[in-house]
């Protein structure tokens, strides 16, 4: 399972994030102001729903697509 420190070299620009299973199949696509801080908050608390939980236990790969603006990542997390 991926750890908070695993995730360090993850960019703070605006953009999206994609979560994969080990085999590289994409389980959750997200935006966010600061990569970084956003998919951290995933690995630091406890309290998330049953659902997000189960999401966090299947993540093996995080990758990334960084952009300009909030903006720019919204529209590329609905694409």
């Amino acid at each position: 399972m991926i750890k908070p420190k695993d995730v360090d070299y993850l960019p703070t620009s605006a953009g999206c994030y994609l979560f994969k299973d080990d085999k590289s199949k994409v389980l959750y696509v997200g935006k966010a102001k600061n990569i970084k801080k956003r998919v951290k908050s995933y690995f630091q608390k406890n309290d998330h729903p049953r659902k997000t939980r189960m999401l966090v236990e299947r993540i093996k790969k995080i990758d990334f697509i960084t952009t300009s603006t909030e903006s720019e990542a919204f529209l590329l997390e609905n694409n």
